[in-house]
């Protein structure tokens, strides 16, 4: 699939790191050191625009060492950008940890999956068909 892109960064496109690799790694497109304090949000301009074809979407995602060892994650994740959207592709980050955080130029922040869905259409009814498991949720299904 090819994805049309505008590169407003100073950063090269993003490139998948290994022949398996499902994510891109978005970079920070900032022009000075941005200090991000414990339970703070900022939203990063990534300098990017996209066209996604009509029936997918790039989901931005946390990069797991930026939460494992700083507590740095995306705030709304998996943040969703929709095929339509035309506008810069920006990170929503939080801070979750008690110290801050030094987010640098063309620093890594997040990384972009590309996913197809669906869009259904509603079929309301009166009930719905019975099932082993029912209405039990948020752990009914384990022990722990």
């Amino acid at each position: 699939m090819k994805i049309r892109v505008v590169n407003k960064s100073k950063f090269e496109l993003p490139e998948y790191a290994t022949i398996s690799a499902a994510g891109l790694d978005l970079r920070a497109n900032v022009e000075d050191v941005l200090v991000l304090k414990p339970l703070e949000r900022v939203l990063i301009p990534t300098g990017l625009f996209m066209e996604i074809p009509h029936g997918f979407e790039g989901q931005i995602r946390p990069r797991s060492g930026l939460a494992y060892k700083h507590g740095i994650t995306v705030l709304n994740s998996p943040g969703t950008i929709d095929a339509d959207y035309r506008g810069e592709i920006k990170v929503l980050l939080v801070n979750v940890s008690n110290a801050e955080f030094v987010i640098e130029p063309g620093e890594r922040v997040a990384q972009i999956v590309f996913a197809s869905h669906a869009q259904i259409q509603w079929n309301e009814v009166i009930s719905l068909e019975e099932t082993d498991r029912g209405v039990g949720g948020f752990g009914s299904t384990g022990t722990r």
